[in-house]
């Protein structure tokens, strides 16, 4: 070629272009720039040493059959801006293994060299995130000056983008966005889930709140749909599979909720087809699953195609499908079952990069987009062995001889890449490195470069080595962006609604809430702030203890009299009929159904020996009782387990437990009062169907299933004194709170709280009570 061929920027590592660059050396016209070479190396000092930054250009120049002192200069002068003796420390930092010990030899680096250079060492990756963003916007006082991030590490670079927008900054992250994480992308990836997952609750529910979907309907309206399904329908233990359950569990009153439902059904129809065939072309696939999206994203004004295929990130979602659309035809017949899967893999390494709308001055780069670029302040971010530089660990597949036979690069290579990329970077006119202490509470080892920087200074100059190695006071400020300026504890609350606003009934479960904390009795009763269930539920110690509560009482309620000869068989028959919808759990049937079996069995032995006085049992047998108040009625309610009337005369009152019953010294201190005041309500003839008569027992069957299966105990020796003592306490308690200057307060007894409560988080329990020395 007549006209000058010039490359930069290439070290040659890949023999391929290490070809290229020597075919070009030696034309007339040609030139090749090497980045940062070091001409007083020794080349043979070199040649084991892969990891350093300076290998690949020696065995670039061994290629070419030149040495170092061939090297000219580049003559457009010294574009970086670093002084000379910043770039003579990097390079001594840099020495290879062998020479290390010539550090002795060196004098004290030149003040200059480090002018313009600072270190960060941050305590984990939120205040590196934090340090980096501020110093960019420090960056933006000066006019014109530009600034980078370059760093290898992907999550740091998003934080440090996130941190930039409490100024409003967008940043150019040369990386991009994966194609998968944009709107449209996710809404692929979300539908193909959904239709595949049969409708599960947290597939529909993620498709339902993408700010694409619409339903065909204004946008609001169909998110406020989508919320009531969550509450109404969704929310508890998964529903079977498909549209039609859910219909079905949709409250008849909520026409629009199953209207929502079968609208989404019909628009999903093709694409449900699709899905339910064996083997189907990616194709037909494609084209119907397009459909739906479409359908889904349409809204009472726009058509589907303008929200999704519009935009940087539309369009790349497109070309996306555009390309699997073409080679569909080549591929064979998938399973549908593998297509979410699938869209997962080809979206790998897909990025979308806005064509505008970033800050003009600030990048974050990645280390081959920095190798060309050019900036005021270069920040090196994670700093940190295993980041920068990588772990390259070992190759399952082929070892290191095995590489080296074949004529493949070492992994170590690429260290020796990295290696060269941070002795650039260090020669930018302003440098900040960074690294995180502890990232996810695990301490991390510094970047090896640091740690040389850091032995070769001190060995040198202590005082200059200590202006750098200092805790830095960008921490201090970086904290004072989200430190308040002034800090006041706050008291635990204590709420004093109007008397008319308090209630006039409650459970004798909740009276011990209302005990142990008030305040969760306010937010209940009075807010009327129910807690949601969880989605997609699994079948927890709740749902157990109902399990063997609803068998047990169907058993009592069919057998309330005598004990049919097949007892356990009966039994184990009513347990199968309620553990039936949950044994496709598989830890309900292999876990909980032998427990049953071992309850069962223990159950049976008692029943056969405590009926022998029995006259009749009553199963959940509901009851109440009213006491006068100051300003007005307060009734009592419950639903005992089960309460036995005995040939004696008394009752029996029985409390089935299959966790830890409480103690006597707990009930007897007032804190456990279920099964007294439920003798409260037995001895005034409050429970149904059941005539006043004095209490003998008060019992609870802890059902263990383990070893023993099972075990009696007793809630005190004196039913009737503590029925009384009961009373006059609960009594007590609705003349305090029928005062308006009595708060609802939130545990007002620490060693009496309760262990779990569903307002915690709302009385702001962790706020207030690490400042009393409660806990945490």
């Amino acid at each position: 070629p007549q006209k000058p061929i010039i490359a930069a920027g290439s070290t040659g590592s890949i023999p391929a272009t290490a070809d290229l660059l020597t075919l070009i050396a030696g034309l007339p016209e040609g030139a090749v720039v090497l980045p940062g070479l070091d001409r007083d190396l020794d080349p043979a000092s070199l040649e084991a040493q892969e990891t350093h930054p300076q290998h690949g250009m020696f065995r670039l120049l061994a290629k070419m059959a030149l040495s170092p002192e061939d090297i000219l200069d580049w003559q457009g002068g010294d574009i970086a801006g670093a002084p000379p003796e910043r770039r003579e420390l990097i390079f001594n930092v840099m020495r290879p293994a062998g020479s290390v010990t010539d550090w002795r030899e060196l004098g004290p680096p030149a003040p200059a060299a480090l002018e313009g250079v600072d270190y960060i060492n941050c305590p984990g990756p939120d205040e590196e995130a934090g340090v980096i963003a501020l110093k960019l916007r420090e960056a933006l006082e000066t006019p014109g000056k530009t600034a980078a991030l370059v760093t290898p590490d992907r999550r740091l670079a998003r934080r440090v983008a996130s941190e930039l927008g409490r100024w409003d900054i967008e940043i150019d992250d040369s990386a991009g966005l994966s194609l998968a994480q944009t709107p449209p992308g996710s809404f692929l990836r979300l539908t193909a889930e959904l239709v595949a997952h049969q409708f599960q609750p947290l597939d529909l529910l993620a498709v339902g709140k993408h700010p694409l979907a619409a339903g065909g309907m204004v946008p609001a309206q169909f998110r406020q749909l989508i919320r009531g399904l969550e509450v109404s329908v969704l929310r508890g233990p998964r529903p079977a599979p498909g549209l039609a359950a859910l219909i079905d569990l949709a409250p008849d009153k909520r026409t629009d909720l199953k209207n929502l439902l079968e609208t989404i059904a019909a628009l999903a129809t093709e694409f449900t087809a699709a899905m339910a065939r064996p083997k189907i072309t990616l194709g037909e696939l494609l084209k119907t699953h397009i459909t739906f999206m479409e359908a889904l994203a349409s809204s009472d004004e726009k058509n589907g195609r303008e929200p999704l295929w519009s935009g940087d990130d539309g369009e790349a979602t497109a070309g996306f499908i555009a390309e699997l659309m073409e080679v569909s035809d080549v591929l064979s017949d998938i399973e549908p079952a593998s297509y979410p899967a699938l869209l997962d893999v080809l979206m790998i390494g897909r990025a979308v990069r806005p064509s505008f709308g970033s800050h003009p001055r600030l990048a974050i780069l990645g280390l081959l987009e920095a190798r060309l670029q050019h900036a005021d302040l270069i920040i090196l971010g994670g700093l940190n062995e295993g980041t920068w530089p990588p772990d390259v660990g070992s190759d399952p597949w082929m070892s290191r001889p095995m590489r080296k036979d074949f004529g493949l690069p070492s992994p170590e290579r690429r260290i020796g890449l990295t290696a060269h990329d941070f002795q650039q970077a260090f020669c930018a006119p302003e440098v900040v490195m960074t690294r995180a202490s502890r990232v996810d509470g695990t301490p991390t080892v510094p970047s090896r470069w640091l740690m040389r920087l850091e032995k070769l200074l001190f060995g040198l100059d202590q005082d200059l080595a200590g202006k750098l190695f200092l805790p830095s006071a960008w921490l201090h400020w970086q904290a004072q962006l989200d430190r308040p300026d002034v800090v006041s504890p706050i008291s635990p609350p204590a709420p004093k609604p109007p008397i008319e606003a308090r209630p006039r009934q409650l459970s004798v479960t909740q009276i011990e809430t209302w005990m142990r904390d008030p305040y969760a009795i306010y937010a209940r009763h009075i807010l009327k702030i129910r807690a949601l269930d969880p989605l997609d539920a699994a079948p927890d110690a709740a749902v157990y203890g109902n399990l063997i509560h609803n068998t047990l009482d169907d058993f009592s309620a069919r057998f309330p009299n005598e004990l049919p000869v097949d007892a356990l068989d009966q039994l184990i028959q009513i347990g199968a009929e309620h553990f039936e919808p949950l044994l496709k759990h598989p830890g309900v049937w292999a876990f909980w159904w032998p427990r049953f079996l071992r309850i069962a069995a223990w159950f049976v032995e008692l029943e056969a020996e405590r009926r022998q006085d029995v006259a009749v049992i009553h199963s959940e047998a509901a009851g109440e009782f009213v006491f006068a108040g100051s300003v007005g009625d307060f009734k009592l309610t419950a639903k005992a387990d089960r309460i036995d009337e005995l040939k004696s005369g008394e009752l029996r009152i029985i409390d089935y437990k299959t966790g830890a019953p409480p103690s006597k010294t707990e009930v007897a201190a007032g804190y456990a009062p279920q099964l007294p005041l439920e003798a409260v309500i037995a001895e005034a003839g409050g429970f149904s169907g059941i005539a006043a008569k004095p209490v003998g027992e008060l019992d609870y069957w802890r059902l263990r299933g383990s070893n023993p299966a099972g075990e009696v105990s007793s809630a005190g020796d004196e039913p009737a004194q503590l029925a009384a003592a009961a009373k006059e306490g609960l009594a007590a308690l609705v003349r305090l709170f029928d005062q308006v200057e009595t708060p609802y307060e939130a545990r007002p007894s620490p060693e009496a709280a309760p262990k779990y409560s569903d307002y915690e988080h709302l009385a702001r329990v962790k706020e207030w009570s690490s400042a009393d020395g409660e806990e945490g």
